[in-house]
C-alpha cells in the first residue's frame, strides 16, 4: 500500500497499547484470555486503524447492551469476531448512532373561511380609500 502525501500514516502501535487494549477486553468482558501472537497480530491490525481503547470500550459496552436486550447473539463479543475491523467499525458506527422518531406531523392549519360579498365589497373600498389619501399626499 501506497500513501499519498495527503493521507496520514497509519498511527504507530506498540506492545503496550496492544498489551492494554486485551487487557480491557478482558475486563470488560470478566473473561481471561491468552495473548498469544495470533491475537497479538489481530489487536494490531484493529489498533493500527485508528481504534482507540476508548472507541473498544463503546463497542463493548454496546454489544453488552445489545445482548442483554437479546438483540445481538453473545457470540458478537468474541474476541476472534470483535477484531475484525470491518466489523468493529460497523458496530462501532452503530453504537453512536442517534435513533430518535421523526416529529410528529404539523396538523393542517384550517383554510381561513372565504368572506362574503359584503365583506369583499368592504375590503374594496377601504383599500381604495387608502390609495386615494396616499395620491392626495404625493407631490
Amino acid at each position: 500500500m501506497t500513501l499519498s502525501p495527503s493521507s496520514p500514516a497509519p498511527p504507530s502501535v506498540d506492545t503496550t497499547a496492544i498489551h492494554q487494549a486485551h487487557q480491557l477486553y478482558c475486563q470488560l468482558t470478566g473473561q481471561s484470555l491468552r495473548l498469544g501472537f495470533d491475537r497479538e497480530r489481530r489487536w494490531f491490525e484493529l489498533l493500527r486503524t485508528g481504534h482507540s481503547r476508548e472507541e473498544l470500550r463503546t463497542v463493548i459496552t454496546y454489544l453488552q447492551r445489545e445482548i442483554r436486550a437479546q438483540r445481538r447473539n453473545v457470540g458478537a463479543l468474541k474476541l476472534s469476531n470483535l477484531l475484525q475491523p470491518d466489523r468493529f467499525e460497523e458496530d462501532l458506527q452503530i453504537s453512536r448512532l442517534r435513533l430518535r422518531p421523526p416529529p410528529p406531523p404539523q396538523p393542517p392549519k384550517p383554510p381561513a373561511p372565504a368572506l362574503n360579498r359584503a365583506q369583499q365589497e368592504r375590503g374594496r373600498q377601504r383599500a381604495l380609500a387608502c390609495l386615494r389619501q396616499l395620491r392626495a399626499t404625493l407631490p
